[in-house]
């Protein structure tokens, strides 16, 4: 074979290799991402112009032109449909935070975010900080499967805890009010939203947990998932995260510090 021919058929090869390698990351030419819905701290809709905004959502974006493909930012129901498109192969990527069950069932990066947790209680209430929380009596309310539910199933000793099943959270509020619950744990930007709109409540000045807010993929999707952890730490050390949660507006959601 002469040298042109070769040189022309290891061009070709190394085109066709880089081509489906980039299908095996992004097999529909689309990044498709997924989010829970109803939390602010990944992602939400804007009402007025229908775009999809938030940390969550820049970060997606990021990993899409790091990719130089296009991506689709979707809304689910819970922590269960983030993971559910996975499984089912609807979504190339996720946002979920971090717990060590459900890397179990997926792989996740190392978190570009903190969002704090904490426990809103009625005005009047004698409990003053998360030190406060777990004692034999104190019922603590949580959305079921939420990162707070699955780290208070592991840290709470005392205090029993009441899962929301629903996910509504309409019923913080209500379990408050009718005793059902003596506090309400749950990330720091909903609890505030619902304390804006429901007077006579308020939250605790400390926090229970940072949620590490990590981007999730497929078991095994080794190669996209270490295109994501180069994004992120990129945008980390660029700015790109800090500047998210700056632009979100978000209330208890810091920067997540570097990992080795």
């Amino acid at each position: 074979m002469k040298r042109e021919q070769f040189g022309v058929l290891a061009l070709a090869t190394l085109f066709l290799g880089t081509a489906t390698q980039a299908d095996d990351r992004v097999p529909t030419g689309t990044l498709r991402v997924t989010y829970i819905a109803t939390n602010p701290v990944q992602a939400s809709v804007d009402q007025k112009t229908g775009e999809v905004r938030g940390p969550g959502a820049d970060m997606a974006r990021a990993v899409a032109k790091h990719l130089g493909v296009p991506v689709k930012i979707t809304g689910v129901a819970g922590p269960a449909g983030v993971l559910d498109s996975l499984k089912k192969g609807e979504a190339d990527m996720g946002l979920l935070a971090f717990d060590p069950e459900r890397a179990k069932e997926v792989d996740f990066s190392p978190p570009y975010a903190l969002a704090q947790n904490t426990y809103l209680v009625p005005e009047a209430s004698p409990l003053r900080s998360v030190t406060d929380i777990d004692k034999t009596g104190v019922r603590v309310g949580v959305t079921e499967r939420d990162a707070g539910d699955l780290y208070l199933s592991r840290a709470l000793k005392a205090a029993e805890l009441k899962r929301n099943n629903t996910g509504n959270l309409d019923v913080v509020t209500k379990w408050l009010a009718d005793h059902t619950v003596d506090a309400y744990g749950t990330n720091r930007q909903r609890l505030t939203e619902i304390a804006a709109r429901n007077p006579g409540y308020r939250l605790l000045p400390d926090n229970f947990y940072g949620v590490e807010q990590s981007v999730i993929v497929p078991k095994g999707h080794k190669a996209l998932i270490e295109e994501i952890n180069a994004t992120l730490e990129e945008a980390r050390s660029s700015g790109l995260v800090a500047e998210a949660i700056a632009r979100s507006g978000l209330i208890g959601l810091d920067v997540a510090p570097a990992r080795p």
